[in-house]
């Protein structure tokens, strides 16, 4: 009797799961990032956000527009906008992420701009129906310099699904 409760129990979170990647549906999607959780050569500690939100064009698959930025006492201050995509593995919530960012540096004498390729790796945990705690690990690849602005680091989001 057990065994059945608990495949039940699975079946219906799966399938509620599920729901929430169907096309046409939307998402906005908070994160914060970085408060050390970060590395590049240089920053040290900083604080971080982002703000998604994008639509599912097909199952699964999610496109999303991005703003966001880095702040810390001993960094390059920055603001990005970028454009991206992911995909959900079916009923799990683990997603794949890539996307573009047009970044700006603010404290530099130059005041350099910069594009970076991204890419992330998460899991979309439901909380209810709609929302979502959405830990991910991510890599922002630097084409202006790869050594010094190049950054891997985790991040923690949270997500609502419409």
């Amino acid at each position: 009797m057990k065994k059945l409760l608990v495949s039940m129990l699975l079946l219906v979170c799966t399938l509620a799961v599920h729901a929430q990647f169907e096309k046409n549906k939307w998402f906005v999607n908070t994160s914060v990032t970085g408060l050390g959780l970060s590395y590049s050569g240089q920053e040290k500690t900083h604080f971080g956000f982002d703000a998604n939100g994008g639509a599912f064009m097909a199952d699964n698959i999610a496109l999303l527009v991005s703003l966001g930025g880095d702040y810390g006492k001993h960094i390059n201050n920055t603001t990005h906008v970028g454009v991206g995509g992911r995909y959900y593995f079916d009923k799990v919530g683990i997603f794949l992420g890539l996307g573009l960012k047009y970044k700006h540096f603010g404290d530099i004498p130059t005041k350099d701009n910069d594009l970076a390729a991204g890419f992330e790796v998460g899991y979309a945990f439901f909380l209810s129906r709609t929302a979502t705690i959405e830990p991910a690990v991510y890599y922002d690849q630097s084409f202006l310099h790869h050594k010094d602005y190049s950054k891997v680091g985790f991040k923690v989001g949270f997500g609502f699904y419409f």
